[in-house]
């Protein structure tokens, strides 16, 4: 029992160790290159998972503040059932590469537009 207790303290301190031993992620959404590149950071990268869910969040707030403010008029409509955040966002990722002159618009209005192509209401 002590032997056990002892294991799984070692291995607690072992866990936060390596916790602190992370390096800062850079986490910046400004232009539609930058959101891209968030949403499409390689797995197995250092930060992937942070950037891959700052992704998501952001593109989430984004997208129920704009709503939010819409009223009646929605710039986009997503189907039911509606696709997965990782599914849209892959998508948005493509389209800003697709054409190059994209990753300098702005964040938010370069994800509006593409959900609005994407999604239109009907």
């Amino acid at each position: 029992m002590k032997r056990s207790l002892a294991l799984a303290v070692l291995a607690s301190g072992a866990v936060f160790a390596g916790a602190q031993a992370a390096q800062p992620v850079s986490l910046s959404a400004n232009t539609a290159g930058q959101l891209a590149e968030l949403c499409t950071a390689p797995p197995l990268k250092p930060g992937a998972d942070a950037k891959v869910n700052f992704c998501r969040g952001f593109a989430q707030g984004a997208i129920t503040v704009e709503l939010a403010h819409a009223g009646d008029k929605k710039p986009f409509c997503f189907p039911a059932p509606a696709p997965s955040r990782a599914k849209t966002m892959s998508q948005f990722a493509a389209w800003v590469k697709a054409a190059p002159d994209r990753a300098a618009s702005p964040s938010t209005e370069a994800l509006f537009r593409f959900l609005g192509e994407q999604y239109p209401c009907k």
